[in-house]
């Protein structure tokens, strides 16, 4: 059987002003008309086998995923909600130990703010990872480049395994400069590292304990003196807060022998930030993606987003402009990645925008 895990952690800081503390970038209307959650949990409809999925994520985002879920009809096997972030290596742990009180099924570890594009092929990728994975290998889904880029790190294919459309990990590299990256794609050799991982939750713990045992130590007692609430279980602060964070790929998947990787070519992003979001978005014929209330001129190659009024931009070419209510960001796209510094000044000087949207 497989029990998708959904990770709803994580901020969304280079998507402010839209993606706020409170209401971060999976549980948005970014994309059309439903969130990247819902997107995500929709996905999973169609792949063989699979149970109702466990959801990890923030408490303070608990009652906002039930009736996102709700929305579209799905119901969680559980909901394991942290009270401070420790990144996805604990938080796949506790979704393991909560999957394995049964049963040991083969986990499909899902970030909730990813858009897959062909879900066909997604399908197809899960299918081929399933029999490394009930073979002992911990699985991770390499997106076959569509270019250079330096905001993703890669993963070196090694041999091919036997029977199987999957590969055996040569190495993952951290995020390259614009000439490595170059050499990467060239050589057909290198995925960009997704972040979606299909391992048996029982192996990711064997592997886990082996390299980190105090972080399994602290995950279990965070889970089993847990408190019980509507629709889940909020993990006990002290256990959790104690856990050193790090994620899959530094905890586990750097380290194990059993590292494989299945190709994934399905029109994948993870919405990093606004210029992905203008390369996924409808151009018009000056290179614009605009939304809402928005006229320009003599403007191109740009992100233009209105949330409350008009929108009015002049001769200027390959800028990020998003207005809300409570909030304008003007940037040029190659700063994309920096809006996340924005945000952590208005954490410093203790606003409110950097939480919450509010109507002015």
């Amino acid at each position: 059987m497989i029990i998708p895990v959904i990770l709803s952690g994580g901020a969304g800081t280079r998507l402010w002003p839209i993606s706020r503390e409170l209401e971060p970038k999976h549980l948005v209307d970014l994309i059309g008309t439903t969130t990247l959650l819902q997107k995500t949990a929709a996905r999973l409809e169609g792949i063989k086998g699979a149970g109702a999925p466990i959801i990890v994520g923030n408490h303070s985002h608990h009652q906002l995923v039930i009736d996102q879920l709700a929305e579209i009809g799905v119901q969680p096997a559980a909901m394991l909600l942290e009270p401070i972030g420790r990144n996805t290596a604990p938080a796949a742990a506790v979704a393991a130990m909560a999957a394995t009180r049964d049963d040991d099924p083969t986990l499909l570890v899902l970030p909730a703010d990813h858009v897959i594009a062909d879900v066909g092929r997604f399908h197809e990728a899960v299918e081929a990872g399933r029999a490394a994975a009930e073979g002992g290998y911990l699985v991770t889904f390499g997106i076959v480049p569509e270019g250079p880029h330096t905001g993703y790190g890669y993963i070196q294919k090694g041999p091919g395994l036997v029977g199987s459309p999957a590969f055996a990990v040569e190495r993952f590299v951290e995020k390259p400069d614009l000439e490595t990256a170059t050499g990467y794609v060239a050589s057909g050799q290198y995925l960009w590292n997704s972040g979606m991982f299909m391992f048996l939750a029982s192996r990711y713990l064997e592997e886990l304990e082996q390299l980190d045992p105090r972080m399994v130590v602290d995950c279990r007692r965070a889970l089993d003196i847990g408190e019980e609430i509507d629709g889940g279980v909020r993990l006990d602060r002290d256990s959790f807060q104690a856990i050193k964070g790090n994620s899959i790929d530094y905890a586990v998947m750097e380290h194990t022998g059993r590292a494989a990787v299945v190709p994934l070519e399905a029109g994948w992003s993870d919405v990093g930030s606004w210029p992905a979001l203008w390369e996924m978005g409808y151009q018009d014929d000056h290179g614009n993606v605009s939304q809402g209330d928005v006229l320009a001129e003599g403007t191109s190659g740009s992100y233009l987003r209105s949330e409350s009024r008009l929108l009015a931009v002049v001769g200027l070419d390959d800028v990020v402009i998003v207005e809300t209510p409570d909030a304008v960001l003007v940037c040029h796209k190659d700063h994309g990645q920096d809006v996340k510094q924005i945000v952590e000044q208005l954490r410093k000087a203790s606003r409110t925008e950097a939480v919450r949207k509010s109507e002015v």
